[in-house]
C-alpha cells in the first residue's frame, strides 16, 4: 500500500511539473521548509533547500513575464518541451527512489508520459491564446494554471489518490476542450465558420426581397 501511496505522490509531482515545472519546485520546496507538507519522500527534501527554492522562483518569474508576450509565450513553451517531461520524470524517479524497484521504474515510464501529455495540452492551449495579440489572456491563463498547481502540489501528499484523480479528470476536460478551441479557429481562419446570428439573416432578408419582386 505505501508503495501504491508513493506511486500516485510522484505521478501528482510529474502531472504538476508537466504544466509548469519551476512553479511546482518552487512550491513543493517552499512548503517543505516551512513545514506545511512532510517529510518528502526519497530525494526530495533537497527541494527544501533555500538555493532550490530561490532559484526556481526566480525561473517561475521569469517565466511569467516572458508568458506575457504573445509569440514569446509560444516559443518558450515549445522550447521547453525539451525540459519539462524528463525533469518530471526525474522528480519522479526521486519521489519513488526509496521503494521497490518496480515502482520506481513505473514512476519513470508513467511519470514521464503524465508530464508529456500535460505539457502538450498546455502547448496547445497556448498555441490557441497566441492567437490574440493582447496579454491579459495569457495573464489570466498564468494565474489559473498557478493557482492549480499550488493546490495539486500541496494535496498531492496528504490526499493522493484524490489529488491525482481529480488532476486526471481535469486533464481529460482540458483535452477536449484544447481540440474544441483548436477546430473551431481552423474554422474561422479557413472561412467555413458561420456566426450564430448570421443564421437569423435569411429569415430577414426573405420578406425583403419578395416585396421587391412585388414592386
Amino acid at each position: 500500500m505505501g508503495s501504491l501511496v508513493t506511486l500516485a505522490q510522484s505521478l501528482g509531482l510529474a502531472y504538476a511539473s508537466g504544466v509548469n515545472l519551476y512553479a511546482t519546485v518552487a512550491l513543493v520546496g517552499l512548503a517543505s521548509r516551512m513545514g506545511w507538507v512532510g517529510p518528502l519522500p526519497g530525494t526530495l527534501g533537497l527541494m527544501g533547500n533555500w538555493l532550490v527554492i530561490g532559484i526556481a522562483s526566480v525561473l517561475y518569474l521569469f517565466e511569467f513575464m516572458a508568458t506575457l508576450i504573445p509569440g514569446v509565450a509560444s516559443a518558450w513553451e515549445t522550447f521547453h518541451s525539451l525540459i519539462r517531461p524528463p525533469a518530471a520524470a526525474a522528480l519522479a524517479v526521486a519521489t519513488a527512489w526509496h521503494g521497490d524497484a518496480l515502482f520506481v521504474l513505473l514512476a519513470a515510464l508513467l511519470g514521464g508520459g503524465l508530464a508529456l501529455t500535460t505539457h502538450t495540452t498546455k502547448l496547445g492551449l497556448r498555441y490557441a491564446i497566441d492567437t490574440s495579440p493582447e496579454p491579459l489572456t495569457n495573464a489570466a491563463v498564468n494565474v489559473a494554471e498557478l493557482g492549480f498547481v499550488a493546490t495539486l502540489a500541496f494535496n498531492i501528499w496528504a490526499h493522493p489518490y484524490l489529488s491525482l484523480s481529480i488532476a486526471l479528470s481535469v486533464l481529460i476536460v482540458m483535452v477536449v476542450v484544447v481540440r474544441l478551441i483548436w477546430r473551431t479557429l481552423r474554422r474561422v481562419f479557413t472561412g467555413n465558420w458561420t456566426p450564430r446570428g448570421a443564421l437569423m439573416q435569411g429569415p430577414r432578408c426573405a420578406p425583403h426581397s419578395a416585396r421587391t419582386l412585388e414592386e
